[in-house]
């Protein structure tokens, strides 16, 4: 019975480590229709987003299947559980970054953020290509390093999505009204991403050590654990 648990396990990780590598596409490739108005990379995303989708169902049917048929204990049980939380976690990711995608398609040939703010969304885009790469390795290795690098880094992103507050409250905005429904929606698209990826990390954390980050009183580190 052991055998066949763990290989039913592992099976868990494989398909979570496909889930992260998707969601790491939808996220470079949201980006990149942001950024540079690719209208293939947004129709890409878009597209992409039923495969995360369906891998989130798979992970979860079989997560279940495995709590109703194995009854497992202790450190298993924490891996089983966190698997579907983070399952559901990367699937909300893939909901984001098709809401960008979604945006950029919505307004080719031109970007939905106006020029003024460009340089500041490439900064969140380059900071989420980076945290996608983490979060990739991290699962992949189990790596509480990067998980605590993760959580740590966040507030980068956080003060980049309060720059797009100041930048529309600012008298010298320029952009439409479009454009500043734009700028702040996607923003916040963007930092809730950030947030997910701690999420997941704060999740990594307690599947490798039992021990919950988010307890730890001193720290603001975003989205609950649970």
């Amino acid at each position: 019975m052991r055998v066949i648990f763990n290989e039913e396990l592992k099976a868990v990780a494989d398909d979570l480590d496909h889930m992260a590598q998707a969601v790491r596409k939808a996220i470079n490739a949201s980006g990149e229709a942001l950024v540079n108005a690719d209208l293939e990379a947004a129709q890409s995303v878009i597209d992409g987003d039923i495969e995360i989708d369906a891998l989130e169902s798979s992970i979860i049917d079989q997560c279940v299947r495995l709590l109703a048929k194995q009854s497992p204990v202790a450190t298993d049980l924490r891996v089983v559980v966190s698997s579907m939380r983070l399952a559901s976690t990367f699937e909300r990711m893939g909901d984001l970054a098709r809401h960008i995608a979604e945006a950029a398609r919505r307004t080719y040939p031109l970007s939905p953020v106006p020029p003024e703010a460009q340089d500041l969304f490439s900064q969140m885009r380059d900071f989420l290509d980076m945290t996608a790469d983490r979060t990739v390795n991290m699962l992949a290795d189990r790596d509480a390093d990067i998980a605590e690098r993760i959580i740590l880094d966040d507030d980068t992103l956080d003060n980049l999505h309060h720059q797009t507050f100041s930048m529309v409250l600012d008298d010298s905005w320029t952009g439409t009204k479009q454009q500043l429904i734009d700028v702040v929606l996607i923003g916040r698209f963007m930092e809730r991403l950030g947030d997910h990826a701690v999420s997941a990390a704060r999740r990594v954390t307690y599947i490798v050590s039992g021990f919950d980050p988010s307890k730890e009183p001193q720290r603001d580190e975003g989205t609950d654990i649970s």
